[in-house]
C-alpha cells in the first residue's frame, strides 16, 4: 500500500470517527431535551426559599424537568416532594456549605468539569477533569474535596479501566494525582505501572483519609497521609470506602465474585475492633455508600429496566438487614445533617 493510500483510509476513518462522534452527541443531547420536555414524574416543592434545615441532596432522575439536575429532600421525609435546582451533574457531594459537583458537558468535543457551589447554588469556581465523572467527596470541614475520572472505561471491573483522583484545596491548589502517592502493602512499598486510586473518604483531622487502591486482580482499603503523600494498605478486596460521621466504622464494597464480571456487596469494618460485617444482598452494588446516620447506609441502584433512572437505597448495618427503597428517582445521594 503506498504512503498515499494509507493517508486517503486514515482521513476516511478519521472522518468516520468524527462523524459518529457528533452524531453520539447529538443524540445524548436530543435525549436529554426529551426527558427535560416531560412533566415530572416525582412531588416538587412549591416552597421558594432553599431547605436549609437536615437534608438529603441528590441527582434527580425522575423523567421531566429537571432532569440530572441536583435535588434535596428533607431528612424527615426523604419520599416527599423535592426542590430541584439549576445546577446538572452527574455526581453531587455537600459538606460544611461547600457543594461539589461533577458534570458532563456534551457537544461535538465533550468536556467534563467540577464545580463548586456555595450553600445557596450559586457556582464558584469550576475546574477541568480529564476523564468521565465517578466520585466525589468533600471534607467535614468543606475545605477539600476529592474527584475520580475515569480515563479510561467507565466501570470498576478488572483489567479494563483507569483513573485519576485529585484532593484539591477549596481554597486554592491541590495534592496532585493520588496514584503519584508511595503505595505501601504489608509494610513494603510497591509500585505496579497498572495502579489506580479512587474513592477518597475523608476524616475531621485535614491530613488523614481512606481510599482505594487497586493493581491486577487485587484491591486495597488504604490510609492516605497528605504530610506525609503515603498510601498505606489496611485490607485487601475493599472499595470505595466511606466514612461514619463518628468516624468508627468504614463502610465498602466488597467484591463476592473476583473475575471479569464482579458482584459487589457493602460490608462495614470497625476500626476499633477490626470486625468486618458483610451486609449481603441480591444486587450488586457499584456505589460510594453514604451514611444516613450511625446505623444505616445510603447507596444507588440502576433502575430496573429502565435506562438512565436509578433509586436511592438504605440498609441497616447488620448482617440480614433487608434494604429498603428511600428515594425513588435518584442517584448520588449526600446527607447534610
Amino acid at each position: 500500500m503506498s504512503a498515499r493510500t494509507r493517508m486517503a483510509w486514515l482521513a476516511a476513518i478519521t472522518v468516520v470517527v468524527l462523524g459518529a462522534a457528533v452524531i453520539y452527541a447529538l443524540w445524548s443531547y436530543n435525549q436529554y431535551q426529551l426527558r427535560q420536555q416531560r412533566a415530572s414524574g416525582v412531588a416538587l416543592s412549591t416552597d421558594a426559599a432553599w431547605p436549609s434545615g437536615p437534608r438529603i441532596i441528590f441527582r434527580n432522575t425522575a423523567v421531566g424537568s429537571g432532569y440530572g439536575h441536583v435535588a434535596m429532600v428533607s431528612l424527615e421525609e426523604p419520599a416527599g416532594p423535592r426542590t430541584i435546582t439549576e445546577a446538572a451533574c452527574d455526581r453531587v457531594y455537600a459538606a460544611a456549605g461547600t457543594q461539589m459537583c461533577l458534570r458532563t458537558n456534551a457537544g461535538i468535543v465533550t468536556t467534563f468539569e467540577a464545580a463548586r457551589y456555595d450553600s445557596q447554588w450559586r457556582e464558584q469556581q469550576d475546574y477541568p477533569l480529564p476523564g468521565n465523572p465517578s466520585r466525589v467527596r468533600v471534607s467535614p470541614d468543606g475545605k477539600l474535596f476529592a474527584t475520580t475520572v475515569f480515563i479510561t472505561g467507565h466501570a470498576y471491573a478488572p483489567a479494563s479501566f483507569s483513573t485519576a483522583t485529585v484532593i484539591a484545596k477549596t481554597a486554592g491548589g491541590d495534592y496532585g494525582n493520588l496514584e503519584d502517592f508511595p503505595l505501601i502493602v504489608d509494610g513494603a512499598r510497591i509500585a505496579p505501572v497498572d495502579r489506580n486510586v479512587w474513592g477518597v473518604t475523608f476524616t475531621k483531622d485535614q491530613n488523614t483519609f481512606y481510599a482505594t487502591a487497586a493493581s491486577g486482580q487485587k484491591t486495597w482499603l488504604v490510609q492516605g497521609d497528605l504530610a506525609k503523600r503515603t498510601l498505606t494498605s489496611l485490607r485487601e478486596n475493599a472499595e470505595c470506602p466511606s466514612l461514619s460521621p463518628d468516624g468508627t466504622k468504614i463502610a465498602f464494597k466488597k467484591n463476592l465474585k473476583p473475575g471479569p464480571t464482579p458482584f459487589w456487596n457493602l460490608a462495614v469494618l470497625d476500626l476499633d475492633s477490626n470486625t468486618e460485617t458483610l451486609l449481603a444482598q441480591p444486587r450488586s452494588i457499584d456505589d460510594q455508600a453514604e451514611w444516613l446516620d450511625g446505623s444505616t447506609l445510603l447507596y444507588g441502584l440502576p433502575r430496573e429496566g429502565t435506562a438512565g433512572d436509578e433509586d436511592v437505597w438504605s440498609v441497616r448495618i447488620e448482617s440480614g438487614a433487608v434494604p429498603e427503597l428511600l428515594i425513588e428517582h435518584a442517584w448520588s445521594p449526600s446527607v447534610l445533617r
